[in-house]
């Protein structure tokens, strides 16, 4: 029985209850995104027939941190030490002769829109777009792997336009280019949680092996195959590996396309990858992210590993969220035990000092439910005043991802110190409670219910 990738989570998705089955024919061309939308893409769904020639595709798969929680066997009181262990405490892969992903190889006359039912979000996205695809590269000098999850737009036959966002990535391509060398990719699709999170650790700020972080995620070795035409390893249990090449000297309009926060994106030159060969298992699986909820989920939670270790440096941390409103990158709130009178101004300070893309932060105390919305409204409303516990930065770096920062260029930061006070008449924030109300079994009472 497969332990590892998409075929072993659908097994897990199905057992939870938590997977829904398509068999209606479907298109592509924006109403597989509008089926996906409509379930706010927190629904694992399997279509199993797309465009009327019986594709299968998967879409809404990690868009539910719960669903990532139960799929890891992880919860949100121990998820942050298991991703802090992962990066501290990376395992080693293995690579095996053979695996499934290998069942069928294509190396001439590859059309990527003729294998795969690549879809079609938005009116006004400029083509096609492959979105939950992972991108591999190798650091030879180090001989480690990083993954990332990127943008591809479908440029016709084999060739496809990548969005490079990654610094590090940016930099060694762009170091080969004045080389006139092509630096080599490949893209996996049909994973499971652990290699999603995985390729979510940064990059730019930790430089680590990916594959051993999401060894030690998955408390086992990562199987991985040899590619066909480059020097990469892939996960032998994928669905989908397309190999091939960011061409030097190549760019293509690419955008636009619909961003993070609903608006669209500007069209860019970007980089060209030429396809070389295509692996696919038998009856493949094409996984599909609605742009952009998936990866920012997943991206949100290793934010919040950052944003904890940073906030836990000044004050004694309780809880940390980066927030679905807030596209899981713009907005936090954390939850802290307050110790003494300036805690929370220091949470400020320290949790909008972290990363520049963090625009707006609630501190809270340990007694409020930062994943609702309606405690962290009330520990606004009752326990900050304006005047007093909003902190206002203007004019600091933020994210282009955000369409009000481009008007200037810069983001003015807030900050609310939403804490109780720890002196003078503290009794008037005492919260009401009725005894034994978290034991109450509302059955006996309703039994039909």
């Amino acid at each position: 029985m497969e332990t590892q990738m998409l075929r072993a989570t659908l097994e897990k998705l199905k057992n939870l209850n938590d997977l829904l089955e398509c068999k209606k024919n479907v298109s592509s061309e924006y109403e597989l995104g509008a089926v996906l939308k409509h379930f706010n893409n927190k629904t694992p769904i399997l279509f199993n027939n797309v465009d009327g020639d019986k594709k299968r595709a998967i879409g809404g798969l990690y868009g539910n941190r719960d669903i990532i929680y139960n799929l890891m066997g992880l919860d949100k009181k121990n998820r942050i030490d298991k991703f802090i262990s992962a990066l501290v405490n990376p395992k080693d892969y293995k690579v095996v002769k053979d695996g499934p992903v290998k069942e069928n190889i294509v190396k001439r006359n590859i059309d990527l829109k003729r294998l795969f039912p690549i879809p079609k979000f938005n009116e006004k996205d400029s083509s096609r777009y492959i979105t939950a695809g992972v991108l591999v590269v190798k650091d030879n000098e180090k001989d480690e792997y990083y993954t990332s999850i990127r943008r591809f737009q479908y440029l016709g036959g084999n060739k496809l336009s990548v969005l490079i966002a990654s610094k590090k990535l940016m930099n060694d391509f762009l170091k080969k280019e004045k080389q006139n060398q092509p630096m080599e990719v490949a893209i996996v699709l049909g994973y499971d949680a652990e290699f999603l999170l995985a390729s979510q650790y940064s990059t730019d700020l930790y430089g680590v092996d990916k594959y051993r972080i999401d060894s030690a995620l998955r408390d086992e070795p990562l199987e991985l195959v040899k590619c066909e035409t480059v020097d990469l390893l892939v996960p032998a249990y994928c669905e989908i590996v397309l190999e091939g090449r960011i061409v030097p000297g190549k760019r293509e309009p690419e955008g636009p396309f619909g961003e993070l926060m609903g608006y669209y994106g500007i069209e860019k030159p970007q980089p060209i990858i030429e396809i070389d060969a295509v692996m696919y298992r038998n009856d493949p699986i094409f996984q599909i992210a609605f742009p952009c909820r998936e990866e920012h989920v997943s991206n949100g939670m290793i934010r919040e590993i950052e944003l904890y270790t940073n906030l836990n440096k000044v004050v004694d941390v309780s809880d940390v969220y980066v927030t679905e409103g807030g596209g899981y990158r713009f907005n936090a709130v954390a939850s802290i035990r307050k110790h003494n009178i300036g805690d929370g101004k220091s949470a400020i300070i320290s949790g909008l000092g972290y990363n520049s893309e963090l625009k707006q932060i609630v501190i809270v105390d340990d007694d409020v439910d930062i994943y609702d919305p309606q405690e962290i409204e009330w520990a606004i409303t009752t326990r900050a005043q304006a005047s007093n516990d909003f902190v206002i930065i203007p004019s600091a770096l933020g994210s282009a991802l955000e369409p009000s920062h481009t008007i200037n260029g810069t983001s003015d930061k807030v900050g609310i110190d939403a804490t109780k006070p720890i002196t003078g008449d503290i009794e008037r924030f005492e919260r009401t409670k009725i005894p034994g109300f978290d034991k109450i079994d509302i059955n006996k009472y309703f039994p039909t219910i």
